[in-house]
């Protein structure tokens, strides 16, 4: 389906029977200059992210990790909402929304307004001691890394490429002697508040998110190819329950054969359209 009249008028009927669960993905957020993980046919663009059990027992992992984030964070905390995260927002407002469920780890469903919102995969805004279990504000670590490592290369910030999770893009010979500051509360290991890959969605996140898409009158899925299990058991969920799985999305989806229908067309747009008064 195409960005036609057909298709807001399709979406509409499927809100009005009831608040939908909106799931959200990274294609929502490209519009606010954070990239996407995959191409319209699914496909990985980036460098593999870093893998939970390596960050917990390697020390270069961590090293690897923080140096990137330190040069990707600079772009990524400065991203605003754009007019999809507003639009939901508006959404929920007018009471179309049960719940979001964002995959996104840059909260900016939050900043645009939306209320009842699950971060399935945590927020890069905190990160946690895993010793003493303590959280920080990830702009308070900025300013940290930036102490430890003031000959740390300006240039080298101009030219990485940003990825989705706030990394940037970084050859090995760029971080090789940069210093990871420790949890100032107990000197433990500090980690961003985020599910790597490798870790698991917190059950409880889960039973949530499973719980809200029950409730709820059906499921639509915002710029994710549901690639990734965590975000696919959601679709997976309300099909088996005979509930709508629709999809605005750019590309494939692993839960194509699921849906009621698709709209393949820019995602920010098509919310503009649809939170528009009529």
């Amino acid at each position: 389906m195409s960005n036609s009249p057909a298709d807001l008028a399709a979406l509409r009927a499927a809100l009005s029977v009831g608040p939908f669960v909106i799931l959200t993905g990274a294609g929502l957020s490209t519009g606010s200059g954070i990239p996407a993980y995959r191409d319209a046919e699914g496909r990985w663009v980036h460098p593999m992210p870093v893998q939970h059990q390596a960050f917990l027992r390697d020390e270069a992992v961590r090293r690897r990790y923080w140096a990137r984030s330190f040069v990707g964070w600079r772009r990524f905390g400065q991203a605003r909402p754009n007019g999809g995260h507003t639009a939901l927002a508006e959404l929920e407002r007018q009471g179309h929304v049960h719940t979001l469920i964002t995959q996104n780890v840059d909260g900016l469903h939050l900043m645009a307004g939306s209320r009842s919102v699950i971060e399935l995969h945590g927020a890069l805004r905190h990160v946690v001691c895993l010793d003493c279990g303590q959280r920080h504000e990830r702009v308070a670590v900025q300013v940290w890394l930036e102490a430890l490592n003031p000959g740390f290369d300006p240039s080298i910030v101009e030219a990485a490429q940003t990825a989705p999770d706030g990394d940037a893009h970084l050859e090995d010979t760029a971080y090789a002697g940069f210093s990871v500051p420790s949890c100032p509360e107990c000197g433990g290991v500090l980690k961003p508040d985020v599910v790597f890959y490798g870790d698991n969605v917190p059950r409880d996140r889960v039973a949530q998110a499973l719980t809200s898409v029950e409730e709820a009158a059906g499921l639509l899925v915002v710029g994710s190819s549901l690639m990734v299990y965590s975000g696919y058991r959601f679709a997976e969920r309300a099909h088996r329950l005979g509930k709508p799985v629709i999809a605005i999305n750019q590309g494939v989806t692993r839960a194509d054969a699921l849906l009621a229908f698709k709209v393949e067309d820019d995602c920010v747009a098509i919310l503009q359209a649809l939170a528009a008064p009529t």
